[in-house]
C-alpha cells in the first residue's frame, strides 16, 4: 500500500487534499484466547496497515469509500442506520457510533480507505479498520491527541453491536498503542498496557498462511466465548469471588477439573495455562 498513492486518490475524487491516519493488524507472540476472560496477552503490531484519507465535511454525513472493494456507502451521524448488515460498512459506522456514545466530538467525514493486512488471516484485519477509522473520526472533530483506551473500547463496542463478533479488548488494544520494537503485554483486566522490549536482532517473525479462512462473527469464537462462561458459572460455587478464568490458579485448575464437562474442561485448561505462560514469557523477554 503507497500512502501517496492513497492520498492522489482522496484529492482525484473529493478534490482537496485529506490528512492521513493508519493503524497496523496484529499477531500473537503467545498465549490466545485469554482476553475476554480478564487474562493476559502479549501481542505484536506488523507492518501491514490499514490506511484512511480523510477530510472534514460541512455537513454530518460520513461517506466512506473503499479501494480495495471498489465500494462506496455513507451514513449521517445523527440517524443511525440498522445493525449487522453484514457488510463493511457496520465497522465504520459501529465506530462512529460508539465514539459518539464515549462523547467524543464528531463531524462528517470524507474517509477513502486503503489495506494491505488480509481480510480472514488472524492478523485483525477489522481492528486496524475499526482504529484508523476511529483516530480520523476524532481527529477531525478537534481532538488530536484522543485517549486510545477509550477509542480501542469504542472499536470492541462496534464489533460487539454493530458486527454481532463478541470479541475481547486485545485487537484494538494493541492496534491502538503498540509501539515499534515492542511487544504488548495487556492486563485485559485492568487494561494496563506493558510494553515489553523485544530485541529480535537477525531473529524475524513468520506469519505462515494457513490458507483458513478467520471470520470470528460466524466461527466458533462465541460459542467458546459461552463455553468459557459456564466454566466461571460452576468454578464460582467452589472457588469464592470468582470473577473470570482469570482468577483461577493452575493448581487450582487441575485440582477441579473433574467437576468440568467436555469440551468447557478444555476450554478453561487452555486459558488457565495460556495466562501462566503469557507472563512468564513476558518476564523472559525482559532479561
Amino acid at each position: 500500500m503507497d500512502v501517496q498513492d492513497l492520498r492522489n486518490a482522496f484529492l482525484s475524487a473529493i478534490g482537496k487534499p485529506p490528512r492521513v491516519f493508519s493503524a497496523p493488524g496484529r499477531v500473537n507472540l503467545i498465549g490466545e484466547h485469554t482476553d475476554y476472560n480478564d487474562g493476559f496477552v502479549l501481542p505484536i503490531a506488523i507492518e501491514r496497515r490499514t490506511a484512511v484519507a480523510a477530510a472534514a465535511r460541512t455537513d454530518r454525513r460520513v461517506t466512506a469509500r473503499s479501494v480495495a472493494l471498489s465500494d462506496t456507502r455513507s451514513f449521517d451521524l445523527d440517524a443511525p442506520g440498522p445493525v449487522r448488515r453484514g457488510n463493511w460498512l457496520d465497522y465504520v459506522e459501529g465506530m462512529a457510533q460508539a465514539l459518539l456514545e464515549r462523547n467524543f466530538e464528531l463531524r462528517g467525514a470524507e474517509l477513502l480507505i486503503d489495506s494491505d493486512v488480509p481480510l480472514g488471516a488472524g492478523l485483525s484485519s477489522s481492528a486496524a479498520l475499526e482504529m484508523a477509522v476511529g483516530l480520523a473520526l476524532v481527529s477531525l472533530g478537534g481532538n488530536a491527541d484522543p485517549d486510545r483506551i477509550q477509542v480501542a473500547l469504542a472499536g470492541q463496542a462496534a464489533e460487539h453491536r454493530y458486527v454481532g463478533t463478541m470479541c475481547g479488548i486485545m485487537d484494538q488494544l494493541t492496534s491502538a498503542l503498540a509501539e515499534p520494537g515492542h511487544a504488548l503485554l495487556i492486563d485485559c483486566r485492568s487494561l494496563a498496557p506493558q510494553p515489553v522490549p523485544l530485541e529480535l536482532g537477525d531473529t524475524s517473525v513468520l506469519i505462515c498462511d494457513s490458507r483458513v479462512h478467520h471470520e470470528l462473527a460466524s466461527s466458533e469464537y462465541n460459542r467458546r466465548r459461552a463455553e468459557c462462561r459456564e466454566g466461571v458459572e460452576i468454578l464460582s460455587g467452589i472457588l469464592p469471588g470468582l470473577r473470570s478464568l482469570r482468577d483461577v490458579t493452575v493448581d487450582e485448575l487441575d485440582r477441579l477439573c473433574a467437576q468440568l464437562p467436555q469440551p468447557v474442561r478444555s476450554r478453561c485448561r487452555h486459558v488457565v495455562r495460556e495466562n501462566a505462560r503469557t507472563l512468564a514469557a513476558a518476564d523472559a523477554l525482559r532479561l
